[in-house]
């Protein structure tokens, strides 16, 4: 809790009766409680002025964040695809196989019509 250890609390505490003495740690235990009441009140009441004044303009968090999460959310997808198929040992290969098979498709028309002219003389 707060990234404090049981021996940092036990100090604490000590320290604190220690300052305040035992009689007085309940006043100022409920003054403290009161002072973050407050400050957690004034925090929301500032969270809702701006609320209100930012939906008044026109200005509200779904127009401002709605192309952006769309943005997100492609991202987000794109790399659960890429991660999905970096496991797959023959990701890619399939889309080299038929490059490959286009080019030496396209290298047997090339042959086939330079074969023609070469025949004619052989004969």
């Amino acid at each position: 809790m707060f990234g404090i250890g049981g021996s940092e609390l036990f100090l604490i505490i000590i320290i604190a009766v220690m300052l305040f003495g035992a009689d007085k740690i309940p006043e100022v235990a409920k003054s403290l409680g009161k002072g973050i009441q407050q400050l957690k009140s004034a925090t929301d009441d500032i969270k809702s002025e701006i609320q209100k004044t930012a939906t008044e303009n026109g200005l509200d968090q779904s127009s401002l964040t709605c192309g952006l999460s769309d943005e997100v959310t492609k991202v987000k997808e794109n790399f659960a695809r890429i991660m999905e198929n970096s496991n797959d040992p023959s990701f890619g290969l399939d889309k080299i196989k038929e490059d490959l098979g286009s080019e030496i498709n396209k290298v047997k028309e090339d042959l086939e019509t330079l074969e023609g002219p070469i025949r004619r003389q052989d004969r």
